[in-house]
């Protein structure tokens, strides 16, 4: 599918996933640089006037790297809003992105056509995150220009339909821009997401075990340490159902294999004692495919040895 013109110079076709907490200007730059779409939810800018200052770096450091390399440039980078009535900071923080004219905005947890609005006005592009079809329509009813399919196994919030499936009925209806997340973390997934029909890939665990990442060490081990049996799923943490790390959940003095149900019409943070991404760390279930904590360079890198391998294999199956 043709991409739109934001989406000239990735190495690879990849969007480093928003991560709560971790992702900061380090990683996102790193990202760029590599040639992946390097992304930060707005809410990781703490207190609020944060947001300018981390936007200007963001800016000044990929135009100066594009002087430097200009027949390799940066990739755009990507903010994410939620648009929950949760976020009290949504308006003030949009407006950042407008004053710094984000490329990419990521919506989640709500769609909403004055968003939307705000962004096209200066030629960004919106993608919106979704579970399921319903969302995915009535994002691209209120003017998303593109999809962010969230399937089973990803990390953080994530749905429960299976890949095949999710990408499957979306095609059926939309043949713009769509991005898949799921268990994703080696450069075969990368190209396995593009066979199956989508145009990028959303790349989140991998990306919390590199050094760049502002995730502690013990979160990078844990990364390192997991496999797929390590993930539950719950909605207890924060409301809403995602994909943890059962080896932070012991940690927290709670048994993960007898977890409790959250109210699913509240969007909860955790208690004083026990908080989401904080304490309960989030990942998806690609971790068995990551061996060691890397840099973002040599983890893009590898990716790019694995997708053109595959690629390869794939040419060379067909003839």
């Amino acid at each position: 599918m043709p991409l739109p013109a934001k989406f000239p110079s990735l190495s690879l076709p990849v969007i480093g996933a928003p991560l709560f907490l971790i992702s900061t200007p380090e990683l996102v730059l790193a990202q760029c640089k590599s040639g992946v779409v390097g992304a930060f939810p707005a809410l990781n800018a703490r207190p609020p006037e944060l947001l300018d200052e981390w936007l200007g770096r963001i800016r000044e450091e990929l135009a100066r790297f594009d002087e430097l390399h200009p027949d390799a440039p940066a990739a755009p980078f990507a903010v994410n809003q939620i648009v929950h009535k949760s976020n009290d900071r949504l308006d003030r923080d949009l407006d950042a992105c407008v004053k710094h004219r984000v490329p990419i905005v990521i919506t989640s947890l709500g769609a909403r056509e004055d968003v939307n609005r705000a962004v096209h006005d200066y030629g960004g592009i919106v993608l919106h995150d979704v579970i399921h079809v319903t969302h995915a329509k009535k994002a691209l009813e209120k003017g998303a220009d593109g999809l962010i399919a969230v399937a089973h196994g990803a990390g953080g919030h994530a749905g429960t339909l299976s890949p095949f499936a999710l990408v499957q009925e979306i095609r059926e209806f939309w043949a713009g821009p769509l991005v898949l997340a799921g268990a994703i973390a080696n450069g075969r997934s990368i190209l396995a997401a593009r066979v199956l029909g989508a145009d990028l890939a959303y790349v989140g665990s991998a990306f919390i075990a590199t050094r760049e990442a502002n995730a502690s060490d013990a979160y990078k081990r844990a990364i390192v340490d997991a496999h797929a049996a390590d993930i539950v799923y719950t909605n207890l943490f924060s409301g809403v159902h995602g994909n943890y790390l059962r080896s932070s959940i012991v940690a927290a003095g709670l048994d993960p294999d007898h977890l409790p149900e959250s109210d699913p019409s509240k969007m909860s943070f955790g208690s004083d004692r026990v908080k989401p991404w904080r304490d309960i760390w989030g990942s998806g279930q690609g971790v068995g495919a990551i061996h060691d904590v890397e840099s973002v360079a040599e983890l893009v890198a590898r990716f790019r040895a694995e997708y053109d391998q595959a690629l390869s294999a794939l040419r060379g199956a067909s003839r």
